[in-house]
Protein backbone atom coordinates (compact mmCIF):
# COMPACT_ATOMS: atom_id res chain seq x y z
CA UNK A 1 0.00 0.00 0.00
CA UNK A 2 1.19 3.77 -1.01
CA UNK A 3 1.40 5.92 2.11
CA UNK A 4 2.72 9.23 0.14
CA UNK A 5 1.18 10.63 -2.46
CA UNK A 6 4.44 12.40 -3.46
CA UNK A 7 5.33 9.15 -4.53
CA UNK A 8 4.14 7.77 -7.75
CA UNK A 9 2.74 4.44 -7.36
CA UNK A 10 2.93 1.48 -9.61
CA UNK A 11 -0.19 0.41 -11.64
CA UNK A 12 -3.00 -1.42 -9.69
CA UNK A 13 -6.69 -2.27 -10.84
CA UNK A 14 -9.53 -0.55 -10.94
CA UNK A 15 -12.38 -0.54 -7.88
CA UNK A 16 -14.03 -0.92 -5.47
CA UNK A 17 -10.88 0.14 -3.37
CA UNK A 18 -10.44 -1.23 0.62
CA UNK A 19 -9.23 2.68 1.26
CA UNK A 20 -8.86 5.95 -0.11
CA UNK A 21 -5.31 5.48 -0.74
CA UNK A 22 -5.78 2.43 -2.82
CA UNK A 23 -8.21 4.89 -5.08
CA UNK A 24 -6.03 7.60 -4.88
CA UNK A 25 -3.17 5.40 -6.30
CA UNK A 26 -5.41 4.36 -8.91
CA UNK A 27 -6.31 7.45 -10.23
CA UNK A 28 -2.03 8.36 -10.28
CA UNK A 29 -1.35 5.70 -11.73
CA UNK A 30 -3.47 6.59 -14.78
CA UNK A 31 -1.65 9.94 -14.65
CA UNK A 32 -4.88 11.47 -13.64
CA UNK A 33 -3.19 13.03 -10.06
CA UNK A 34 -2.53 16.90 -10.22
CA UNK A 35 0.59 17.30 -8.08
CA UNK A 36 1.35 20.72 -6.13
CA UNK A 37 4.31 20.79 -4.06
CA UNK A 38 3.07 23.72 -1.97
CA UNK A 39 0.44 26.76 -1.24
CA UNK A 40 -0.18 29.26 1.00
CA UNK A 41 -3.80 28.84 2.31
CA UNK A 42 -3.50 31.90 5.04
CA UNK A 43 -3.49 33.71 1.66
CA UNK A 44 -6.10 31.44 -0.14
CA UNK A 45 -3.76 30.15 -2.42
CA UNK A 46 -5.55 27.05 -2.80
CA UNK A 47 -9.32 28.36 -2.88
CA UNK A 48 -8.65 31.03 -5.55
CA UNK A 49 -6.47 27.47 -7.55
CA UNK A 50 -9.50 25.53 -7.12
CA UNK A 51 -11.89 28.10 -8.72
CA UNK A 52 -9.22 28.35 -11.50
CA UNK A 53 -8.89 24.55 -12.07
CA UNK A 54 -12.50 24.57 -13.00
CA UNK A 55 -12.33 27.39 -15.23
CA UNK A 56 -10.00 25.70 -17.42
CA UNK A 57 -10.92 22.37 -17.38
CA UNK A 58 -14.88 22.36 -16.50
CA UNK A 59 -16.77 21.24 -13.57
CA UNK A 60 -17.28 17.47 -14.94
CA UNK A 61 -13.34 17.19 -16.29
CA UNK A 62 -11.26 18.97 -13.34
CA UNK A 63 -8.79 16.77 -12.16
CA UNK A 64 -8.23 15.38 -8.65
CA UNK A 65 -4.98 17.70 -7.46
CA UNK A 66 -2.49 16.97 -3.87
CA UNK A 67 -1.06 19.87 -2.31
CA UNK A 68 1.85 18.33 -0.51
CA UNK A 69 2.69 21.19 1.87
CA UNK A 70 0.42 23.75 2.94
CA UNK A 71 0.24 26.84 5.46
CA UNK A 72 -2.97 27.33 7.29
CA UNK A 73 -3.23 29.12 10.31
CA UNK A 74 -0.07 30.67 10.49
CA UNK A 75 1.81 27.34 10.24
CA UNK A 76 3.61 25.59 7.50
CA UNK A 77 1.96 21.49 7.55
CA UNK A 78 3.75 18.72 5.71
CA UNK A 79 0.61 16.91 5.56
CA UNK A 80 -0.83 16.34 2.25
CA UNK A 81 -4.00 18.34 1.59
CA UNK A 82 -6.60 16.41 -1.31
CA UNK A 83 -9.03 18.76 -2.94
CA UNK A 84 -11.46 17.54 -6.02
CA UNK A 85 -11.02 13.86 -5.32
CA UNK A 86 -13.79 12.18 -7.90
CA UNK A 87 -13.30 14.78 -10.23
CA UNK A 88 -13.55 13.28 -13.87
CA UNK A 89 -16.52 10.54 -14.82
CA UNK A 90 -13.50 8.14 -15.38
CA UNK A 91 -12.83 8.44 -12.15
CA UNK A 92 -15.63 7.98 -10.48
CA UNK A 93 -16.38 5.03 -12.78
CA UNK A 94 -13.05 3.69 -11.57
CA UNK A 95 -14.48 3.67 -8.75
CA UNK A 96 -17.42 1.26 -8.88
CA UNK A 97 -15.00 -0.91 -10.70
CA UNK A 98 -15.28 0.17 -14.47
CA UNK A 99 -12.27 -0.97 -16.46
CA UNK A 100 -9.70 1.59 -17.79
CA UNK A 101 -9.56 1.06 -21.23
CA UNK A 102 -12.49 3.16 -23.18
CA UNK A 103 -13.34 6.67 -22.65
CA UNK A 104 -14.02 8.69 -19.76
CA UNK A 105 -18.03 9.34 -20.81
CA UNK A 106 -18.49 5.48 -21.78
CA UNK A 107 -16.55 4.19 -18.30
CA UNK A 108 -19.48 6.36 -16.75
CA UNK A 109 -22.69 5.31 -18.38
CA UNK A 110 -20.89 1.27 -17.53
CA UNK A 111 -20.97 2.32 -14.48
CA UNK A 112 -24.16 3.58 -14.41
CA UNK A 113 -25.63 1.26 -16.53
CA UNK A 114 -24.25 -1.75 -13.64
CA UNK A 115 -25.39 0.12 -10.81
CA UNK A 116 -28.94 0.21 -12.35
CA UNK A 117 -29.13 -3.41 -13.34
CA UNK A 118 -27.96 -4.43 -9.80
CA UNK A 119 -30.38 -1.71 -7.79
CA UNK A 120 -33.27 -3.02 -10.50
CA UNK A 121 -32.56 -6.28 -9.51
CA UNK A 122 -33.78 -6.23 -5.64
CA UNK A 123 -35.60 -3.02 -5.47
CA UNK A 124 -32.75 -2.07 -3.36
CA UNK A 125 -29.21 -1.64 -3.15
CA UNK A 126 -27.26 -5.80 -2.02
CA UNK A 127 -26.37 -5.37 1.52
CA UNK A 128 -23.39 -6.85 3.34
CA UNK A 129 -22.75 -6.34 6.72
CA UNK A 130 -19.63 -4.99 7.98
CA UNK A 131 -16.76 -6.86 9.96
CA UNK A 132 -15.19 -5.78 13.07
CA UNK A 133 -11.30 -6.35 12.63
CA UNK A 134 -8.78 -6.65 16.30
CA UNK A 135 -7.42 -2.97 16.69
CA UNK A 136 -3.65 -4.12 16.38
CA UNK A 137 -2.39 -2.91 12.86
CA UNK A 138 -6.02 -1.49 12.13
CA UNK A 139 -4.04 1.85 9.88
CA UNK A 140 -6.42 4.17 10.89
CA UNK A 141 -4.94 3.44 14.66
CA UNK A 142 -0.63 3.78 13.82
CA UNK A 143 -1.01 7.04 15.81
CA UNK A 144 -3.61 7.35 19.15
CA UNK A 145 -3.39 10.71 21.46
CA UNK A 146 -5.76 11.36 23.75
CA UNK A 147 -6.14 13.21 26.95
CA UNK A 148 -4.31 16.42 27.19
CA UNK A 149 -2.29 15.72 24.22
CA UNK A 150 -5.31 16.18 21.57
CA UNK A 151 -4.78 19.14 19.53
CA UNK A 152 -6.58 19.39 16.30
CA UNK A 153 -4.19 22.59 15.13
CA UNK A 154 -1.42 19.86 14.42
CA UNK A 155 -3.54 19.13 11.68
CA UNK A 156 -4.07 21.49 8.72
CA UNK A 157 -7.84 22.02 8.49
CA UNK A 158 -8.43 24.37 5.57
CA UNK A 159 -10.70 27.99 5.95
CA UNK A 160 -11.59 27.70 2.25
CA UNK A 161 -13.42 31.10 2.45
CA UNK A 162 -11.82 34.32 4.08
CA UNK A 163 -15.86 34.90 5.34
CA UNK A 164 -15.72 31.73 6.90
CA UNK A 165 -16.27 31.50 10.92
CA UNK A 166 -12.99 29.58 10.67
CA UNK A 167 -11.31 26.42 9.63
CA UNK A 168 -13.73 23.14 8.96
CA UNK A 169 -13.23 19.90 8.52
CA UNK A 170 -15.38 19.40 5.51
CA UNK A 171 -15.13 15.82 4.16
CA UNK A 172 -15.72 13.97 7.50
CA UNK A 173 -18.02 11.45 7.75
CA UNK A 174 -20.02 10.95 11.03
CA UNK A 175 -20.44 7.83 13.16
CA UNK A 176 -22.67 7.72 15.71
CA UNK A 177 -25.03 4.74 17.11
CA UNK A 178 -28.11 4.51 19.57
CA UNK A 179 -29.60 1.60 20.81
CA UNK A 180 -33.24 2.18 19.08
CA UNK A 181 -32.07 3.66 15.30
CA UNK A 182 -28.94 1.77 14.87
CA UNK A 183 -25.82 3.32 13.35
CA UNK A 184 -25.48 6.36 11.40
CA UNK A 185 -22.85 7.69 9.15
CA UNK A 186 -23.16 10.78 7.50
CA UNK A 187 -21.66 13.98 6.59
CA UNK A 188 -21.79 17.22 8.34
CA UNK A 189 -19.68 20.16 8.22
CA UNK A 190 -17.12 20.52 11.73
CA UNK A 191 -16.54 23.86 12.75
CA UNK A 192 -12.91 23.45 14.77
CA UNK A 193 -13.24 25.59 17.69
CA UNK A 194 -10.32 25.16 19.63
CA UNK A 195 -7.59 22.30 20.23
CA UNK A 196 -10.10 19.82 21.56
CA UNK A 197 -13.73 20.61 20.23
CA UNK A 198 -15.69 21.37 16.98
CA UNK A 199 -19.08 22.18 16.06
CA UNK A 200 -21.08 19.35 14.36
CA UNK A 201 -23.84 20.95 12.18
CA UNK A 202 -26.89 18.60 11.80
CA UNK A 203 -29.72 20.06 10.69
CA UNK A 204 -33.38 19.63 11.79
CA UNK A 205 -34.94 16.75 10.53
CA UNK A 206 -31.56 15.28 9.12
CA UNK A 207 -30.78 11.50 10.44
CA UNK A 208 -28.22 12.72 12.85
CA UNK A 209 -30.43 15.50 14.83
CA UNK A 210 -32.91 12.54 15.28
CA UNK A 211 -30.02 10.72 16.96
CA UNK A 212 -30.02 13.69 19.33
CA UNK A 213 -33.28 13.66 20.04
CA UNK A 214 -33.35 10.19 21.04
CA UNK A 215 -30.25 10.71 23.40
CA UNK A 216 -32.05 13.66 25.02
CA UNK A 217 -35.60 11.99 25.67
CA UNK A 218 -33.54 9.71 27.77
CA UNK A 219 -31.91 12.09 29.66
CA UNK A 220 -28.67 11.55 28.35
CA UNK A 221 -26.40 14.62 28.20
CA UNK A 222 -23.66 13.83 25.83
CA UNK A 223 -23.57 11.25 22.71
CA UNK A 224 -20.54 9.41 21.72
CA UNK A 225 -19.26 10.21 18.16
CA UNK A 226 -16.43 9.79 15.90
CA UNK A 227 -15.86 12.00 12.66
CA UNK A 228 -13.69 9.66 10.46
CA UNK A 229 -11.36 11.47 7.51
CA UNK A 230 -10.58 9.62 4.44
CA UNK A 231 -12.87 6.63 4.23
CA UNK A 232 -12.65 4.70 1.06
CA UNK A 233 -14.64 6.22 -1.71
CA UNK A 234 -17.97 4.06 -1.65
CA UNK A 235 -18.02 4.47 1.79
CA UNK A 236 -17.89 8.19 1.50
CA UNK A 237 -20.29 8.24 -1.05
CA UNK A 238 -23.04 6.64 0.56
CA UNK A 239 -22.46 8.81 3.78
CA UNK A 240 -23.20 11.90 1.42
CA UNK A 241 -26.26 10.44 0.00
CA UNK A 242 -29.80 10.09 0.88
CA UNK A 243 -29.71 6.60 0.03
CA UNK A 244 -30.70 5.51 3.86
CA UNK A 245 -33.79 5.42 5.62
CA UNK A 246 -33.77 6.65 9.56
CA UNK A 247 -32.87 2.92 11.17
CA UNK A 248 -31.04 1.56 7.85
CA UNK A 249 -27.27 1.32 8.03
CA UNK A 250 -25.19 2.55 5.67
CA UNK A 251 -22.49 0.63 5.97
CA UNK A 252 -24.62 -2.39 4.97
CA UNK A 253 -25.35 -0.56 1.20
CA UNK A 254 -21.74 0.39 1.23
CA UNK A 255 -20.74 -3.35 1.65
CA UNK A 256 -23.15 -3.75 -0.93
CA UNK A 257 -21.93 -1.75 -3.58
CA UNK A 258 -18.51 -3.21 -2.92
CA UNK A 259 -19.25 -6.13 -2.87
CA UNK A 260 -17.39 -7.15 0.58
CA UNK A 261 -17.80 -6.02 3.78
CA UNK A 262 -16.36 -2.57 5.27
CA UNK A 263 -13.79 -3.36 7.90
CA UNK A 264 -14.00 -1.78 10.79
CA UNK A 265 -12.22 -1.13 14.59
CA UNK A 266 -13.65 0.03 17.92
CA UNK A 267 -12.37 3.69 18.86
CA UNK A 268 -9.90 4.01 22.11
CA UNK A 269 -12.29 6.30 23.85
CA UNK A 270 -15.88 4.04 23.04
CA UNK A 271 -17.45 1.55 21.82
CA UNK A 272 -18.07 3.24 18.27
CA UNK A 273 -16.52 1.12 15.37
CA UNK A 274 -15.27 3.13 12.69
CA UNK A 275 -13.45 1.87 9.31
CA UNK A 276 -9.99 0.30 10.02
CA UNK A 277 -8.41 1.93 6.53
CA UNK A 278 -9.01 5.69 7.35
CA UNK A 279 -6.81 8.35 7.22
CA UNK A 280 -8.11 10.02 10.50
CA UNK A 281 -10.56 9.61 13.38
CA UNK A 282 -12.13 12.14 15.71
CA UNK A 283 -13.30 10.59 18.89
CA UNK A 284 -15.41 12.89 21.17
CA UNK A 285 -18.96 13.21 22.53
CA UNK A 286 -21.49 15.41 21.30
CA UNK A 287 -23.19 17.55 24.26
CA UNK A 288 -27.24 16.93 23.62
CA UNK A 289 -28.51 19.78 25.88
CA UNK A 290 -25.71 22.30 24.65
CA UNK A 291 -25.04 24.67 22.00
CA UNK A 292 -22.55 27.15 20.94
CA UNK A 293 -22.50 29.58 17.83
CA UNK A 294 -21.67 28.74 14.36
CA UNK A 295 -21.07 29.93 11.06
CA UNK A 296 -21.15 31.26 8.52
CA UNK A 297 -20.12 28.94 6.09
CA UNK A 298 -20.01 29.20 2.08
CA UNK A 299 -22.29 26.45 1.31
CA UNK A 300 -22.78 24.29 -1.81
CA UNK A 301 -24.33 26.42 -4.06
CA UNK A 302 -21.67 28.77 -4.00
CA UNK A 303 -23.08 31.78 -1.57
CA UNK A 304 -22.15 32.22 2.10
CA UNK A 305 -24.59 30.44 4.38
CA UNK A 306 -26.56 32.32 7.84
CA UNK A 307 -24.36 32.13 10.87
CA UNK A 308 -26.21 30.07 13.56
CA UNK A 309 -26.30 31.24 16.98
CA UNK A 310 -27.18 27.71 18.22
CA UNK A 311 -25.46 25.07 16.82
CA UNK A 312 -24.32 21.44 18.65
CA UNK A 313 -20.69 20.91 19.36
CA UNK A 314 -18.40 18.01 20.31
CA UNK A 315 -15.68 17.83 22.74
CA UNK A 316 -12.48 15.78 21.39
CA UNK A 317 -11.26 12.46 23.36
CA UNK A 318 -8.97 11.00 21.01
CA UNK A 319 -7.63 11.50 17.62
CA UNK A 320 -6.25 8.55 16.00
CA UNK A 321 -4.88 8.33 12.68
CA UNK A 322 -2.32 6.97 10.16
CA UNK A 323 1.56 7.85 10.01
CA UNK A 324 1.80 10.95 7.78
CA UNK A 325 -2.22 11.11 7.49
CA UNK A 326 -3.80 12.97 4.32
CA UNK A 327 -6.17 15.65 5.12
CA UNK A 328 -9.19 15.91 2.61
CA UNK A 329 -11.03 19.50 1.89
CA UNK A 330 -14.05 19.40 -0.29
CA UNK A 331 -14.18 23.52 -1.39
CA UNK A 332 -17.71 23.46 -1.15
CA UNK A 333 -19.69 25.21 -3.48
CA UNK A 334 -16.31 25.43 -6.16
CA UNK A 335 -15.05 21.24 -6.78
CA UNK A 336 -16.76 18.19 -6.84
CA UNK A 337 -17.55 17.23 -3.65
CA UNK A 338 -18.03 13.36 -3.73
CA UNK A 339 -19.83 10.88 -5.82
CA UNK A 340 -22.77 10.81 -7.63
CA UNK A 341 -23.81 7.67 -9.13
CA UNK A 342 -25.58 5.58 -6.56
CA UNK A 343 -28.24 8.44 -5.71
CA UNK A 344 -28.34 9.09 -9.28
CA UNK A 345 -29.15 5.50 -10.25
CA UNK A 346 -31.62 5.07 -7.20
CA UNK A 347 -33.50 8.37 -8.51
CA UNK A 348 -33.64 7.07 -11.77
CA UNK A 349 -34.93 3.74 -10.53
CA UNK A 350 -37.97 4.93 -8.00
CA UNK A 351 -38.85 8.24 -10.66
CA UNK A 352 -39.35 5.22 -13.20
CA UNK A 353 -41.97 3.24 -11.24
CA UNK A 354 -44.37 6.64 -11.75
CA UNK A 355 -42.91 7.22 -15.05
CA UNK A 356 -42.46 4.99 -17.53
CA UNK A 357 -41.06 6.82 -19.97
CA UNK A 358 -38.40 7.51 -18.41
CA UNK A 359 -34.98 7.26 -20.38
CA UNK A 360 -33.00 9.00 -17.87
CA UNK A 361 -33.23 11.53 -14.76
CA UNK A 362 -29.95 13.69 -13.88
CA UNK A 363 -29.48 16.40 -11.17
CA UNK A 364 -25.98 17.94 -11.89
CA UNK A 365 -24.19 18.55 -8.77
CA UNK A 366 -22.35 22.23 -10.10
CA UNK A 367 -25.70 23.90 -10.70
CA UNK A 368 -27.54 23.08 -7.66
CA UNK A 369 -31.32 22.99 -7.97
CA UNK A 370 -31.67 22.00 -11.61
CA UNK A 371 -33.03 18.92 -12.84
CA UNK A 372 -32.60 17.26 -16.62
CA UNK A 373 -34.96 14.34 -17.38
CA UNK A 374 -35.44 12.85 -20.58
CA UNK A 375 -38.45 11.06 -21.89
CA UNK A 376 -39.74 9.10 -24.65
CA UNK A 377 -43.05 10.90 -25.39
CA UNK A 378 -45.94 9.12 -26.49
CA UNK A 379 -49.09 11.70 -26.22
CA UNK A 380 -49.17 15.34 -25.77
CA UNK A 381 -48.45 17.38 -22.38
CA UNK A 382 -46.58 14.40 -21.47
CA UNK A 383 -43.12 16.87 -21.00
CA UNK A 384 -45.08 19.06 -18.63
CA UNK A 385 -46.98 15.93 -16.35
CA UNK A 386 -43.20 14.37 -16.04
CA UNK A 387 -42.06 18.09 -14.98
CA UNK A 388 -44.59 18.31 -12.25
CA UNK A 389 -43.84 15.37 -10.86
CA UNK A 390 -39.98 15.67 -10.16
CA UNK A 391 -41.17 19.02 -8.57
CA UNK A 392 -43.24 17.35 -6.19
CA UNK A 393 -40.64 14.63 -5.59
CA UNK A 394 -37.35 15.79 -5.28
CA UNK A 395 -36.17 18.22 -2.69
CA UNK A 396 -33.50 19.70 -5.04
CA UNK A 397 -34.81 20.55 -8.13
CA UNK A 398 -36.15 24.15 -8.45
CA UNK A 399 -36.07 24.35 -12.69
CA UNK A 400 -36.80 21.00 -14.19
CA UNK A 401 -35.92 20.53 -17.80
CA UNK A 402 -37.98 17.95 -19.72
CA UNK A 403 -35.80 16.62 -23.33
CA UNK A 404 -36.35 14.02 -25.56
CA UNK A 405 -34.97 10.51 -25.80
CA UNK A 406 -32.09 11.43 -27.82
CA UNK A 407 -30.60 14.46 -25.95
CA UNK A 408 -28.15 13.29 -23.36
CA UNK A 409 -29.04 14.29 -20.07
CA UNK A 410 -25.46 15.62 -19.16
CA UNK A 411 -24.01 17.09 -22.33
CA UNK A 412 -24.64 20.95 -21.31
CA UNK A 413 -23.94 21.61 -24.78
CA UNK A 414 -27.13 19.44 -25.92
CA UNK A 415 -29.61 20.21 -23.41
CA UNK A 416 -28.73 24.28 -24.52
CA UNK A 417 -29.58 23.68 -27.97
CA UNK A 418 -33.02 22.04 -26.95
CA UNK A 419 -33.69 25.13 -24.76
CA UNK A 420 -32.53 27.02 -27.86
CA UNK A 421 -34.86 24.95 -30.84
CA UNK A 422 -37.37 22.85 -29.34
CA UNK A 423 -38.74 25.07 -26.62
CA UNK A 424 -41.22 28.16 -26.56
CA UNK A 425 -41.53 29.43 -23.26
CA UNK A 426 -45.01 29.97 -24.23
CA UNK A 427 -46.91 27.05 -23.59
CA UNK A 428 -44.27 24.75 -22.91
CA UNK A 429 -43.67 26.36 -19.03
CA UNK A 430 -45.62 25.72 -15.95
CA UNK A 431 -44.79 27.90 -12.60
CA UNK A 432 -45.84 26.34 -8.90
CA UNK A 433 -45.83 29.17 -6.94
CA UNK A 434 -45.04 27.61 -3.47
CA UNK A 435 -43.89 23.77 -2.61
CA UNK A 436 -41.24 22.31 -0.50
CA UNK A 437 -37.46 23.04 -1.14
CA UNK A 438 -34.37 22.65 0.04
CA UNK A 439 -33.59 24.45 2.88
CA UNK A 440 -30.19 25.71 1.75
CA UNK A 441 -31.42 27.79 -0.79
CA UNK A 442 -30.26 31.44 -0.47
CA UNK A 443 -33.06 32.77 -3.27
CA UNK A 444 -35.92 31.74 -0.55
CA UNK A 445 -36.72 33.98 1.50
CA UNK A 446 -38.66 30.98 3.68
CA UNK A 447 -36.47 27.93 4.62
CA UNK A 448 -38.22 24.51 3.31
CA UNK A 449 -40.25 26.36 1.21
CA UNK A 450 -39.71 27.72 -3.09
CA UNK A 451 -41.18 28.22 -6.13
CA UNK A 452 -40.60 25.66 -8.87
CA UNK A 453 -40.62 25.74 -12.48
CA UNK A 454 -41.17 23.21 -15.30
CA UNK A 455 -39.65 23.77 -18.87
CA UNK A 456 -41.08 21.51 -21.74
CA UNK A 457 -37.85 21.45 -24.02
CA UNK A 458 -39.03 18.51 -25.83
CA UNK A 459 -40.16 18.57 -29.35
CA UNK A 460 -43.81 20.27 -29.03
CA UNK A 461 -46.25 18.59 -30.90
CA UNK A 462 -49.50 20.51 -32.83
CA UNK A 463 -51.77 19.47 -30.16
CA UNK A 464 -49.32 21.54 -27.89
CA UNK A 465 -48.72 24.31 -29.70
CA UNK A 466 -45.37 23.41 -31.68
CA UNK A 467 -45.07 23.03 -35.61
CA UNK A 468 -46.94 20.82 -38.17
CA UNK A 469 -43.73 19.02 -38.79
CA UNK A 470 -40.08 19.48 -37.62
CA UNK A 471 -36.96 19.68 -39.82
CA UNK A 472 -34.46 16.60 -39.06
CA UNK A 473 -31.47 16.69 -37.06
CA UNK A 474 -28.37 17.26 -39.10
CA UNK A 475 -26.58 14.62 -37.67
CA UNK A 476 -29.07 11.85 -37.85
CA UNK A 477 -28.76 12.14 -41.56
CA UNK A 478 -24.75 11.90 -41.63
CA UNK A 479 -25.63 8.55 -39.15
CA UNK A 480 -28.36 7.24 -41.13
CA UNK A 481 -26.64 7.57 -44.45
CA UNK A 482 -23.18 7.11 -43.45
CA UNK A 483 -22.85 5.67 -40.04
CA UNK A 484 -19.59 4.32 -41.31
CA UNK A 485 -18.01 7.47 -41.24
CA UNK A 486 -17.97 7.57 -37.55
CA UNK A 487 -16.72 4.60 -36.87
CA UNK A 488 -13.96 5.53 -39.61
CA UNK A 489 -12.92 8.49 -37.16
CA UNK A 490 -13.05 6.41 -34.17
CA UNK A 491 -10.57 3.87 -35.57
CA UNK A 492 -8.36 6.63 -36.32
CA UNK A 493 -8.31 8.97 -33.86
CA UNK A 494 -5.38 8.13 -31.86
CA UNK A 495 -3.48 8.64 -35.21
CA UNK A 496 -5.15 12.23 -36.11
CA UNK A 497 -3.84 13.19 -32.65
CA UNK A 498 -0.37 11.62 -33.21
CA UNK A 499 1.86 14.72 -33.36
CA UNK A 500 -0.99 17.56 -31.95
CA UNK A 501 0.70 19.78 -29.40
CA UNK A 502 -1.62 21.87 -26.75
Amino acid sequence: MHTDPAARPDPITTGPFDSLRDYVAAVDARGGLLRIADMDQDRYEATAFAYRLVEEFGFDEAPPFVIERIRTGGAWHDLPVLGNLFGGWANEAMAFGVAQDTPARDMYRTAFERLRSVYAAQDQWPRIAPVVTPSAGAPCQEIVVTGDDVDLGAFPWLQTNPGDAGAYITAGTVFIEDPELGRNVATYRCQVQSRNRIGVNMETGQNGWSFLQSYRKRGQETMPAAVVIGVDPITFAVGTSKMAALGEDELQIAGGLRGKPVELVKCRTSDLLVPAHAEIVIEGEISVTGTEAEGPYGEVFGYMGLAKPKNFFMTVTAITHRRKPWVVNCFAGITKLTMSLPQTVANNVAYRKALPNLVEFYRPIETMGVAILSINKRFPGEGLTAGQYIAASDLFAKVIIVVDHDIDVRDKTQIFQALGTRWQPDPASLLIPQTRGFPLDPSAPTRWLTSKMVIDATRQWPAEGGPEKWPQVSREIVEQRHAEAFEIVAARWPEYWRDWQK
